[in-house]
């Protein structure tokens, strides 16, 4: 879906079109919408499997969740809407795969990486956490589960220090102060990383 005029921006997850469960009003959404739609051509997107409207696309598989495939994904998502350049918006996960599309495409014309460290990102610890949820999850949801292991197998290599600094566009991070998450069992320090590598951030060019 596509809201507004003017400069291409896309709203990353867990920003979705449809509503979520734990927020059955979209609050969220709209919120964000007011305060852009007079500057910027919103899109936002269900995905991976998010959405109440999931079923008008295959399903994708938990195995074929990796990096590639979602930067793929998304950009053909921005070909529909035909926003040849776009800002991109993502908070956590949404913030990791707007690194994985900065860093691979140069149709990000700016990028906002939200609860997420560019430098630092805890891809080892992710990928335990999730595996320990997809392990504890009731059969019926686990594949939703199993796809975030899959894309977190898929970046265990990446090269985080080359590829955030190749990523040349305006770019902001941005954590709550107090922003440690626990999830299955790990701990994720977000804002204590981010001021850890704030300097070396800021040199690359970072907000």
């Amino acid at each position: 879906e596509v809201y507004g005029q003017g400069i291409p921006l896309v709203l990353g997850y867990p920003i979705i079109a449809s509503t979520m469960p734990e927020d059955p009003g979209g609050a969220a959404l709209k919120g964000y919408l007011s305060r852009l739609t007079d500057r910027y051509r919103v899109l936002v997107m269900d995905y991976p499997d998010q959405g109440a409207d999931m079923g008008r696309s295959p399903r994708i598989s938990p195995k074929e969740l990796i990096a590639q495939r979602v930067c793929e994904d998304l950009l053909a998502v921005a070909d529909s809407a035909r926003f040849h350049r776009f800002a991109w918006w993502g908070f956590f996960w949404g913030g990791a795969i707007g690194l994985q599309l900065a860093s691979r495409s140069a149709r990000v014309s700016a990028l906002v990486c939200g609860g997420r460290p560019p430098l630092g990102g805890a891809y080892a610890g992710l990928l335990r956490a999730t595996r320990t949820i997809a392990e504890n999850t009731a059969p019926d949801e686990a594949d939703q589960v199993r796809q975030f292991v899959t894309f977190y197998e898929s970046v265990q290599d990446w090269q985080e220090a080359e590829m955030v600094e190749k990523i040349k566009c305006p770019k902001m991070t941005y954590a709550g102060s107090d922003d440690v998450v626990e999830l299955g069992g790990e701990i994720v320090p977000i804002a204590p990383t981010i001021r850890e590598r704030r300097h070396e951030l800021e040199r690359q060019g970072w907000r």
